[in-house]
């Protein structure tokens, strides 16, 4: 048995847009609720989802029937649980709050197996189909993806940078937290917010560089799309539920004439 290509990394190393989903509900039956839809990735979360090793593990197997690429971004950028999370499968990592060059050196380093970084090495482990596929270890440093993301006015300084860093296959603009940083916080759809990472942006893509973000506002996610950004998450699945479950007991009400309980 052969190592399958990763599908995301193949299509933002050709430039072709991805479409994307956050997965932060902790369960492997609300992940396979959205599996199915068709996004080309999804954003298993760990850093701001009460998530663990298990369920994360219960995530990848219930997305990886339905074709969507699963991408995990771990709490922090820790080589011990980095080697977990590849190690029970995961395609691809995205590294939350990459303040420099050195720091997306680390990111990458801990992705990739000795002489070329410092993953440890298993034998027997998911990612390899329990020792089946024979060319793991000759393919898996060049089919995982790793994105980092940059989170400050400091780190959108210096993402051109990053995002030269051999073997960072993509750079994440995180706008919740650079507008925390712009003291904006909770205005991370500001003009000021995007004022200061479109520029940047564009650097990056003018450079050859894929660009991604996370945005929940469809119309705007279209726009950065149409302006070249390669992978876009449009949504999340606990906003999705949230609004869902709001607007059908506004409905509701409205039928009723409770609208105003």
């Amino acid at each position: 048995m052969k190592m399958a290509p990763n599908a995301f990394l193949a299509a933002i190393r050709e430039g072709h847009q991805q479409i994307g989903l956050w997965i932060s509900l902790s369960h492997n039956y609300a992940a396979e609720v959205v599996a199915s839809a068709g996004y080309d990735w999804l954003l298993v979360d760990m850093e701001h989802a009460p998530s663990e090793i298990g369920t994360v593990l219960g995530q990848l197997q219930a997305i990886a029937p339905h074709g969507s690429t699963a991408i995990v971004r771990p709490p922090w950028n820790d080589t011990v649980m980095v080697k977990r999370l590849l190690d029970v499968g995961a395609p691809g990592l995205l590294f939350p709050m990459v303040q420099s060059v050195e720091e997306a050196q680390a990111a990458v380093a801990a992705c990739r197996y000795p002489p070329n970084g410092v993953r440890g090495v298993a034998g027997s482990i998911r990612a390899n189909n329990f020792g089946r596929v024979t060319n793991y270890y000759a393919k898996a440093d060049d089919q995982t993806a790793v994105m980092v993301q940059v989170e400050t006015q400091s780190a959108i300084a210096q993402s051109l940078e990053i995002g030269q860093v051999d073997g960072v296959d993509g750079v994440f603009f995180g706008p919740a937290d650079i507008a925390a940083d712009m003291g904006l916080l909770g205005q991370h759809m500001s003009d000021e917010v995007w004022n200061l990472i479109l520029p940047a942006a564009r650097k990056l893509m003018d450079a050859g560089i894929p660009v991604g973000t996370l945005v929940t506002d469809p119309a705007f996610a279209q726009k950065l799309l149409a302006e070249g950004f390669t992978f876009v998450a449009c949504g999340t699945d606990t906003n999705l539920l949230a609004k869902g479950a709001d607007a059908l007991l506004a409905q509701m009400r409205a039928a009723t004439g409770k609208e105003n309980e």
